[in-house]
C-alpha cells in the first residue's frame, strides 16, 4: 500500500480535483440557467439549454489547461523548484504530457455534448419561428424584436433559414464548424502510430491549436445564448406572466419582456495560458538564435547519428533531454532528442536514430552520405532549446537503482553511466547511490554497438577500483537469425562476449521481471530503489505493476518513466 501511494497518490489527487472541478461546473452552471432570467428561453429550448451551456464552462476549464503541461520551460522551472521540498511532487510535472492528453478527450468529450445539445436548440428555435399555431408561447418569443432595435430572444429572424445557412453564415456557427475541425484533426492525428511514424503530420496539425483558440475566444461574441434582463424582471415576473402573454404591453403588471444576450467570458479562462505559452514561444526563439558549433559528428554503423556540440552557457544534468531544430531542413520543425552526455564533460551530445524524413535529411546534412571527410563549414546549422528536466535527473536521490531501457531508449542512461565513471573514477566523488542495476533491451546486435565502448569501459575502471558490485548489468537480445545463433554459440566460452565485447555475456529473450525485482527486493530490505525506464508502453505497464506487486517484498520501488 505504502508503494502505490508513493508511486500513484498524488496522481489520483490530482485526478480527483480535477474531475471533481470539472463535475463542479457542469452542474452549477447546468442549475444556474434554471432560474428564472432563463424562463422563456428554456420555454422554447427546454433542457437542451442547459445541456449546451453546462458542457461550456468545462470547455473554457479545460482549455485553460490545456496548454500549461506542453509549457515546458515553465514545468523546468516549476520542477526545479520544488524538487529540493518534495521528490514526489516534482515527479508529477514529469506526467505533463499524460495529463495533457487527458485533458484534450475531456475537451473532446465536452465539445460533443456541446454540438448535440446546440443543434438540438437550433432546430427548436427554427421550429418556434416557423410555428403554425400563431398563439403559442415559443411562436410569440420568437416575433419579439421583430421592429427596428428592438431585443430579441429568437437569434433566427426569418422562417427563409436552415441549420445549414445557419452554420456557415453566423459567427456562432462558423467559428463552431473550424474549432471542431480543428480538434478533430489534431486528436486523430495525436494517434501513436501518425506520430511515431509521420511525425511531420503530427507536429503541423498539432499547430491548429493557433486557430482552435481564435476560434474559441470568437464563438460567443455575437450573444446568440439570450436570457430577460435584469430590468425587465422586476417589471415582468415570467412565472406569473408566461400565461398572460397575449396581453403583454397592455397590461402594466406584465409588460413585454426585454432580452439580452450573455457577454462572451471564453477570453478570462484562456488569457492567462495564451499570455504563458507566448512567453514560452518567445524563450525558444530567443534560444533558437543562440550559436551552437558541432565539435564533432559519428556515424555509428547501427544506423545511429551522434552530435557532439557546444553552446555558450549551456549547464545539464543526467538525464536530461534538449530540442533541436536544422533551419536547412525545415525552419519550424523541433524535435526532441535525450542528452547522452555527462554534465561533468566539456560539451553535450545526442544520438539520433535514423527513422522518419528529418532524421534521415539530418543524415544527409551532416554528410552521412559521403565518402570524404566533411569540412566544418560544410555543417548544418543546429538550433538548440533546452535543457528540459526529466524523471531521470533524481537518479542519484537512490540508493538503489533499475535502469531500464529498449533499443535507442537507453540514451538517458549513457548520460548516467558516464557521469558515475566521472564520479568514481576521476574525480573520486561520494554519491549517495550505492548500487546500480542497468537493463538493456534490444531487438537487433547492430543497435549495441555505440553503447559497448561506454560499457566496456565502464566496467574495465569498475574492475581496477575493485567496484565489480556498484554496477550490475544485464543485456538482452530479443531477437536474432539462425547464423546469428550459430556464431554465438561457436563463441560462447569466450572471455569477453561476442556482440558486445564485455565480460558480462548478452543474455537471449526477455527478463522475468519476477525473478528479477524479487531479487532486488531481497539484496535490499527496506530500500527504497528508483525504477527508471525509457522505452514503450507496454514495458512500462509491466514495470509499473511489478513496482506494486514487489513493494511488499521488502524494499519500495518507486517508478520513474521518460516522457517527452
Amino acid at each position: 500500500m505504502g508503494s502505490f501511494l508513493a508511486n500513484e497518490g498524488l496522481s489520483i489527487v490530482v485526478i480527483l480535483v480535477w474531475l471533481g472541478i470539472n463535475v463542479f461546473l457542469f452542474v452549477h452552471f447546468y442549475m444556474a440557467f434554471l432560474i428564472d432570467r432563463w424562463f422563456y428561453t428554456r420555454a422554447i429550448l427546454g433542457h437542451a439549454l442547459s445541456w449546451a451551456r453546462a458542457p461550456a464552462a468545462c470547455l473554457n476549464f479545460n482549455c485553460m489547461l490545456i496548454l500549461l503541461p506542453v509549457c515546458r520551460n515553465l514545468l523546468s522551472f516549476l520542477r526545479g523548484s520544488i524538487q529540493c521540498c518534495s521528490r514526489t511532487a516534482a515527479r508529477q510535472l514529469d506526467r505533463n504530457l499524460t495529463f495533457h492528453k487527458l485533458v484534450a478527450y475531456m475537451i473532446a468529450f465536452h465539445t460533443a455534448v456541446h454540438i448535440i445539445a446546440h443543434l438540438f436548440n437550433f432546430e427548436r428555435f427554427m421550429d418556434a419561428q416557423l410555428e403554425a399555431n400563431m398563439s403559442s408561447l415559443p411562436h410569440v418569443l420568437s416575433l419579439i424584436g421583430n421592429k427596428h432595435n428592438e431585443s430579441f430572444l429568437n437569434p433566427i429572424r426569418n422562417n427563409q433559414t436552415s441549420p445549414t445557412i445557419v452554420m456557415f453564415t453566423t459567427v456562432a456557427g462558423l467559428t463552431g464548424v473550424v474549432i471542431t475541425l480543428a480538434l478533430i484533426l489534431m486528436i486523430t492525428s495525436s494517434m501513436e502510430v501518425i506520430r511515431r511514424s509521420y511525425f511531420e503530420v503530427f507536429w503541423f496539425t498539432h499547430h491548429l491549436f493557433i486557430i482552435f483558440f481564435i476560434g474559441l475566444v470568437l464563438h460567443g461574441i455575437k450573444r446568440i445564448v439570450r436570457g430577460q434582463t435584469l430590468d425587465s424582471l422586476k417589471k415582468h415576473n415570467p412565472i406569473t406572466c408566461h400565461s398572460e402573454f397575449e396581453r403583454w404591453g397592455l397590461d402594466q403588471d406584465c409588460p413585454e419582456p426585454k432580452f439580452m444576450g450573455n457577454p462572451p467570458g471564453t477570453w478570462k479562462w484562456v488569457v492567462g495560458p495564451m499570455f504563458l505559452y507566448l512567453c514560452e514561444r518567445l524563450v525558444r526563439f530567443y534560444r533558437s538564435q543562440q550559436k551552437v558549433v558541432i565539435t564533432k559528428v559519428v556515424m555509428h554503423p547501427s544506423k545511429t547519428l551522434e552530435l557532439q556540440m557546444k553552446k555558450k552557457g549551456f549547464r545539464m544534468e543526467v538525464g536530461q533531454y534538449v530540442f533541436l531544430q536544422c533551419p536547412s531542413i525545415s525552419q519550424l520543425e523541433w524535435h526532441p532528442f535525450t542528452l547522452t552526455s555527462a554534465p561533468e564533460e566539456d560539451h553535450f551530445s545526442v544520438h539520433i536514430r535514423l527513422q522518419g524524413d528529418w532524421t534521415e535529411a539530418l543524415y544527409i546534412a551532416c554528410g552521412g552520405d559521403r565518402t570524404r571527410l566533411q569540412e566544418a563549414w560544410e555543417l548544418p546549422r543546429i538550433a538548440v532549446d533546452g535543457p528540459f528536466g526529466t524523471a531521470s535527473e533524481d537518479v542519484f536521490r537512490y540508493e538503489v537503482v533499475m535502469l531500464v531501457g529498449a533499443g535507442i531508449g537507453v540514451t538517458p542512461f549513457a548520460s548516467i553511466l558516464k557521469s558515475v565513471w566521472y564520479k568514481h573514477v576521476q574525480e573520486n566523488t561520494n554519491v549517495f547511490t550505492k548500487k546500480i542495476y542497468f537493463y538493456w533491451l534490444c531487438r537487433e546486435t547492430q543497435a549495441f554497438e555505440w553503447f559497448a565502448d561506454l560499457l566496456q569501459s565502464l566496467e574495465r575502471q569498475m574492475i581496477a577500483k575493485d567496484m565489480r558490485d556498484f554496477l550490475t548489468y544485464n543485456i538482452y537480445l530479443t531477437r536474432w537469425r539462425d547464423t546469428e545463433a550459430a556464431h554465438f554459440r561457436v563463441h560462447h566460452e569466450a572471455e569477453n562476449d561476442p556482440i558486445t565485447g564485455l565480460k558480462q555475456k548478452t543474455l537471449y529473450g526477455k527478463p522475468n521481471w519476477d525473478t528479477e525485482f524479487s531479487a532486488i527486493a531481497t539484496n535490499h530490505p527496506g530500500c527504497k530503489v528508483g525504477v527508471f525506464l525509457c522505452g514503450p508502453t507496454l514495458l512500462a505497464k509491466d514495470l509499473e505493476k511489478q513496482c506494486l506487486k514487489q513493494s511488499q517484498a521488502g524494499a519500495e520501488f518507486i517508478f520513474n518513466k521518460e516522457n517527452f
